[in-house]
């Protein structure tokens, strides 16, 4: 099993490489107008995830309440970056600029810290590809995603391969307001969305779905913190995206009305052909004769199929295809209020 996730994970690194090598391509298919990017969809609750869901790592093992901390409290607040896995593979994905991003807490009357971070559920693969199940029609998704708070920072984990900086500070009462939307927040937007797509690579490009991971729960922490007064230093922040680029995407429908008994058959079979390559490869062999398939689709034939909002959209797809960009995103601006230190 630990195989199989590792070859989905070079599948995309590939497939980002073979991306850069293609022709130019332009596509001519329209749809409605519609509001762009489309919102990210929250929820009334999170649900219960399926058995069938498993991850190889534990999600939040060590995870804790959020503590209510003292109004006088003075609590510094700190960046943290570090490559993706890390903790098993060192430095290797963070000379590719994939970063994984939390932010972490000390309180001065305790002199405990914390760390807060959003992450996958089951793996960065299974947010990102679905599972095509026997006996099921429509493609499987375990796709959830959460936040953890837990106590201690591991400044060599944070360290050594990425960073730790202190960005600002806040009183305890703000500290408890935070608390208050983090909740919030993680009940309702519950769905790890990879993908960020948009139309160039140009910065002033039109951007028709935004990616919802963690990079940005600590963008809207960070937000939300300069709503309550927070006032941040002045340093450079970058933060990992992994882009795909096409021309206006069209709207397909959801699981019902795509794969229920009234749903379309034929559009139905071309998503569960589209995302058969990207199931999980125990072979050298399998993995790289999917890749050249999913080369052929991707680039050749400039089709994609997006699961956005548990909703299919059709990408047609154009250069550069995909690509993995650490850009700057500028600390919130904010200024003091009542809530300020």
């Amino acid at each position: 099993m630990g195989a199989a996730r590792r070859y989905r994970l070079l599948l995309l690194l590939l497939l980002a490489a073979a991306a850069a090598w293609g022709p130019w391509f332009s596509a001519a298919l329209r749809s409605p107008q519609r509001r762009w990017p489309v919102p990210y969809r929250r929820f009334d609750y999170r649900p219960k995830t399926d058995p069938y869901c498993q991850a190889r790592y534990t999600f939040c093992p060590t995870g804790s309440a959020i503590p209510v901390m003292k109004e006088e409290d003075v609590i510094e607040v700190y960046r943290l970056q570090a490559p993706v896995w890390e903790f098993k593979y060192g430095d290797l994905l963070g000379h590719l600029k994939i970063m994984h991003d939390a932010v972490g807490f000390k309180s001065s009357l305790t002199g405990k810290n914390y760390t807060m971070e959003w992450y996958e559920l089951f793996q960065l693969g299974n947010c990102t590809f679905p599972h095509l199940r026997p006996g099921m029609d429509a493609p499987f998704w375990c796709n959830q995603g959460a936040a953890c708070f837990y106590e201690g920072i591991d400044d060599a984990h944070w360290k050594e391969n990425g960073t730790l900086v202190l960005v600002t500070t806040i009183s305890g009462t703000m500290f408890n307001e935070m608390a208050k939307w983090v909740k919030y927040d993680n009940e309702t937007g519950i769905y790890y969305e990879t993908w960020t797509v948009q139309a160039s690579p140009d910065k002033r490009s039109i951007v028709w779905f935004d990616s919802y991971e963690c990079s940005k729960f600590i963008l809207r922490t960070y937000q939300k913190l300069a709503d309550l007064g927070a006032v941040f230093k002045k340093i450079q922040t970058n933060y990992t995206s992994i882009i795909l680029f096409s021309g206006e995407p069209i709207y397909l429908g959801n699981e019902t009305s795509i794969f229920g008994p009234l749903g379309n058959k034929t559009l139905a079979a071309a998503i569960r052909d589209f995302y058969y390559p990207f199931k999980p490869h125990r072979t050298v062999r399998e993995f790289f004769v999917d890749l050249l398939k999913i080369i052929d689709r991707v680039i050749l034939h400039h089709q994609f199929y997006l699961f956005y909002n548990l909703e299919y959209w059709f990408l047609p797809m154009k250069f550069p295809y995909l690509k993995i960009i650490y850009e700057e995103v500028p600390l919130p601006i904010g200024s003091k209020t009542s809530f300020g230190v």
